[in-house]
């Protein structure tokens, strides 16, 4: 489904290169439960940027799902990733004056891969997927940190997306709503859709089926584990 062939990304800036990422070779699977680990400058929001097309590989090839994701201009990328990504942030970037469902809404608004007339209900029953549907009307503004990050799992969903990527998704909540949003990753994983998440934390990344360690932009291990369900 994700294929990575020799991909590097050198930053240029104040009349020197910056190497974020350093020929990396990776393949992910449909239905895989995935972590990205390193230190803090290791590469691994780079490497999430290259995977979702945010940015652009300054090296190598990016295929998913048979598209040349690095070949594609702005307007067909966008395109692209509306129909084949959802992105989880870790600061959720919800639209502060559109409701909760509003958002969700906009998410198939511009994408238009449901149709109209079942968008609605599709934004409800998302709502109540994740556990927040009594919020649907509220302004992000009003729900705590650990469900705007729901409401940021829903919108991302929207589409019915193959793919979900997450940058830090459990960086600002307690250890209790972690727990439930990786419970949730994981049952997303369980249904079919390739889920890839960049962490820091220790305890999140147990849960992950397999670990890709970056370190100084290169992989520096790649392992399949059994983890508890």
């Amino acid at each position: 489904m994700i294929e990575l062939h020799n991909v590097s990304k050198i930053y240029q800036g104040g009349g020197s290169a910056c190497t974020a990422l350093n020929c990396i070779t990776l393949r992910f699977s449909a239905g895989e439960f995935a972590a990205i680990v390193g230190k803090s400058g290791s590469g691994k929001s780079t490497l999430l940027n290259m995977l979702t097309g945010i940015d652009h590989t300054s090296t190598g090839t990016v295929v998913i799902n048979g598209t040349e994701v690095h070949t594609l201009n702005e307007s067909d990328l966008a395109s692209w990733r509306g129909r084949n990504i959802g992105i989880v942030f870790q600061f959720f970037q919800l639209i502060p004056t559109l409701t909760v469902i509003e958002n969700i809404l906009l998410a198939m608004d511009l994408v238009s891969v449901i149709p109209k007339s079942k968008r609605q209900a599709r934004a409800e029953n998302l709502l109540k997927q994740v556990g927040i549907d009594r919020h649907a009307d509220q302004l992000p503004a009003a729900l705590s940190g650990g469900e705007q990050q729901r409401a940021a799992i829903a919108r991302a969903l929207a589409n019915d997306p193959p793919i979900l990527v997450a940058d830090e998704p459990t960086g600002n909540l307690d250890s209790v709503t972690s727990e439930v949003i990786l419970k949730l990753f994981r049952e997303l994983a369980d249904s079919g859709k390739t889920v890839i998440v960049v962490t820091h934390d220790p305890s999140a990344s147990a849960r992950f089926e397999r670990l890709v360690t970056l370190k100084d932009g290169r992989i520096e291990s790649d392992q399949a584990k059994a983890v508890p369900s």
